[in-house]
């Protein structure tokens, strides 16, 4: 096991929050376009709903836009083990009451073989990020404001 954890990529998640409880399925064909083509590994792929009083429940989805067809057996037993209850607690707290939400833990394959000979190398990754979309427009709108200044 530690030889394959060795050789693998950087691994981040996702929370996706659906208004409304309203999953529509909508970007599901992309994931597993991702998933196909060795760019990511799903490791866990979790649902939850917040409800109205705040109180959090898991979600067990196989229809997610109710066609009938079942969206999610490309993931069925994606489950790592490595989403446990403190982390679907933090995951509900950035999510609105009266909404559902999707947590996405996966591993960057197309990074694999840089982080290997990174580590190989004696190297470590210390710290990562993420900048959210809105925040980067917001950036740079910013920075066009001064500069039109």
């Amino acid at each position: 096991m530690t030889e394959r954890i060795e050789e693998m990529g950087p691994i981040d998640y996702v929370v996706v929050e659906f208004p409304g409880n309203r999953m529509t399925g909508e970007g599901l064909s992309h994931l597993v376009d991702l998933v196909d083509r060795g760019i990511i590994r799903v490791l866990d792929m979790v649902f939850i709903r917040k409800d109205e009083d705040g109180s959090v429940a898991r979600l067990e989805i196989s229809d997610l836009d109710g066609d009938g067809e079942l969206d999610l057996t490309v993931f069925e037993g994606a489950r790592s083990g490595l989403v446990g209850q403190d982390d679907l607690d933090e995951a509900s707290a950035a999510v609105e009451p009266g909404n559902s939400a999707g947590l996405l833990v996966y591993e960057n394959l197309w990074a694999a073989p840089f982080a290997a000979a990174l580590r190989r190398g004696g190297a470590q990754l210390v710290a990562s990020g993420r900048i959210p979309v809105p925040a980067l427009l917001a950036s740079l709108e910013a920075a066009e404001a001064a500069d039109a200044t």
